[in-house]
């Protein structure tokens, strides 16, 4: 049975970091560069998030969830550069369109920060199974309900498009047009949204049911199926996370 996840198997040395730690390292990618709001400190947690992907071995599998992302960046870049309240200088002229400098460099920081943000992520959910991260959670102590939660979002982005590719495949065999010029895909992505949708739902639900019917409500003590997840370095590196955000933010401070 076909696993729905984005976890990507891999022998690498990122893939054995307990997710806690994974978790502690997100958090460190998106505060330190809003402590420190400078171009450079978000270049470099940018480049520390890429580093860690390629040791991970899963860097070509950031490069689709970057480039959907690219409609809203271009939006982002278009608006800050025409109409951000600081524009003074201009950069460049498209006939009558002026797209100016500060609006231009305060939307790439942007950008800069979208791309970081979406690269510590990768990390997670690339490198870590979701039902280890989610089994780290319950036994910290976080209610199982949220936990089922938590797994049914990450589940839900590959089964949509497991159930896309598999209704795709079954308009393609009844002569149905899905590839080929722009107009043409539209026209055959259009329909599969609300069956694709609907779809997810219910499984999500029929899952949902099935727990039930197993007790899953029972104040009863639960069990794990699986041994807890341990690195011997998570402590270490827990703690270098934390003294990094600590010094962002004396650093903030003292500047």
């Amino acid at each position: 049975m076909r696993t729905l996840t984005l976890y990507q198997q891999r022998n690498s040395l990122i893939h054995k970091v307990d997710p806690i730690s994974k978790l502690y390292y997100i958090a460190a990618a998106i505060l330190i560069p809003i402590i420190l709001p400078t171009l450079n400190m978000t270049f470099i947690c940018m480049l520390v998030s890429i580093g860690l992907l390629l040791i991970g071995k899963v860097f070509k599998k950031v490069i689709p969830l970057v480039s959907f992302s690219l409609i809203v960046l271009l939006s982002i870049i278009i608006i800050q550069g025409l109409f951000n309240k600081t524009n003074k200088i201009a950069f460049l002229t498209l006939g009558s369109i002026t797209f100016y400098k500060e609006g231009l460099f305060y939307a790439f920081k942007i950008c800069m920060r979208v791309i970081n943000i979406i690269c510590a992520f990768s990390i997670l959910i690339l490198t870590t199974k979701p039902s280890d991260l989610i089994e780290e959670l319950v036994r910290k102590g976080l209610s199982p309900k949220i936990g089922y939660v938590l797994s049914s979002v990450l589940q839900i982005i590959p089964q949509m498009v497991s159930t896309m590719d598999t209704i795709t495949d079954a308009q393609r065999s009844r002569g149905m047009e899905t590839e080929g010029k722009l107009f043409v895909r539209m026209k055959a992505f259009l329909p599969l949204i609300g069956p694709v949708v609907m779809n997810s739902l219910i499984s999500t639900r029929e899952r949902a049911m099935a727990l039930e019917v197993r007790g899953f409500n029972s104040k009863v003590k639960k069990s794990f199926l699986n041994d807890e997840f341990k690195f011997k370095h998570g402590f270490l590196i827990r703690a270098v996370i934390i003294t990094l955000i600590a010094a962002a933010i004396l650093w903030r401070i003292i500047a």
